[in-house]
């Protein structure tokens, strides 16, 4: 039986390990350099209060993919979960996404949906034909006021950078809607698992062929043992920023304890440049089934990553691109090495895409000789 190594007990490379192991054809050693599994997507009950914490900010659990969800229902009982996020602006408070509800609130109108959609249509920046940043995108469908006191300052907090240096497709991810529906996602299957999201990938990585070695990260130099490798870590760090670093954005969460109900919502959204966070969590909301008389909740900053933070949303700017261009000829190059993931593959990606791409990696392994794995759960450019 051939062994197979893996850095990182996200889902990544918790997934593709039981994938793997589950064929009978191999056995999977995973290297974790946290003291824990489930990577971001960390859950520990606070000893304090009781209260499930999401330890490196919210996590919940949205798809489209039936395989995908089914995949996750193995190994827990998902909750139902909506996430309904609140915005505060210097207008008042609303809700997000923008939807019929918000235009009309924001305007002090009482518009229909098509007469919304003639209005957002008129104050909409109808110069911009081919919006090639973030704020052209917003400024072409939304208008400078929706713009301003929604996006603008959020986005300059979250990404460091002006909304005019980031590419269009962001904004893509939080569209307009015309009627009064204010779940923040769209997909088919939504929740939060009743244990936590470490209680799932642990009966994920709970196989007699899976061996974790928490506290250990991967060094190139194991590779020579194994007869394949997958690195969920960033691609730029296994190549040991011999080009240079690529850039990321890191998150500082402050957290600070109450009686009762905090915020009365889950999410809440600081869209001002003046306040310094750009949102506040209160975590008890996220297991609505639970009931604690405590409460915790986290302030979230973004910064520049350095050295020493925890890489969590990949800049990717022109001259990151250019970078893991460059990296990726590294990657090319390398026999019996294969990057997956989020870090690994250098894109955004929520929990459901990863999955969904370790499952598909899996198949693909499955069908081929070891020497024609794939490079990568997905193409990084």
């Amino acid at each position: 039986m051939e062994t197979i190594g893996i850095a990182g007990a996200g889902f990544a490379g918790a997934v593709l390990a039981r994938e793997l192991v589950e064929s009978g054809k191999y056995q999977v050693v995973i290297f974790e350099q946290r003291d824990h599994i489930a990577g971001n997507c960390h859950t520990v009950r606070d000893p304090k209060t009781q209260v499930m914490i999401h330890q490196y900010g919210p996590h919940i659990f949205n798809t489209s993919r039936e395989d995908v969800w089914d995949y996750v229902n193995r190994f827990g009982k998902f909750m139902p979960f909506m996430n309904r996020v609140k915005a505060v602006t210097e207008k008042g408070m609303f809700s997000l996404p923008i939807n019929l509800m918000t235009i009309n609130q924001f305007f002090d109108k009482t518009m229909s949906p098509e007469e919304a959609k003639e209005f957002i249509s008129q104050i909409g920046d109808s110069s911009i034909e081919n919006p090639q940043s973030f704020e052209d995108q917003a400024l072409k469908f939304l208008g400078p006021d929706l713009y301003k006191n929604f996006f603008y300052g959020y986005t300059k907090k979250q990404w460091g950078v002006e909304p005019k240096e980031l590419p269009a497709s962001i904004l893509q991810r939080l569209p307009i809607r015309f009627n009064y529906d204010d779940n923040y996602f769209t997909s088919r299957f939504q929740g939060i698992p009743e244990e936590g999201y470490t209680k799932i990938v642990e009966r994920i990585l709970d196989h007699p062929m899976i061996s974790v070695q928490l506290g250990e990260p991967f060094v190139p130099e194991y590779k020579k043992e194994f007869k394949h490798i997958f690195f969920s870590g960033p691609m730029d760090a296994y190549f040991q920023y011999k080009l240079g670093r690529m850039n990321y954005r890191s998150l500082i969460f402050d957290r600070f304890d109450g009686k009762g109900d905090m915020q009365g919502n889950a999410v809440i959204n600081y869209c001002s440049q003046e306040v310094p966070y750009t949102r506040i969590s209160e975590h008890k909301h996220f297991a609505p089934w639970e009931t604690h008389e405590e409460s915790v909740s986290f302030r979230e900053y973004s910064k520049l990553a350095e050295e020493g933070d925890i890489p969590y949303y990949p800049m990717r700017l022109a001259e990151d691109k250019e970078l893991l261009a460059r990296y990726m000829e590294l990657a090319e190059a390398e026999k019996g090495l294969s990057f997956i993931g989020r870090l690994g593959t250098y894109r955004y990606l929520d929990m459901h895409v990863v999955i969904g791409e370790s499952l598909d990696l899996a198949k693909a392994c499955l069908a081929e000789s070891s020497d024609a794995w794939p490079k990568y759960s997905g193409k990084p450019l």
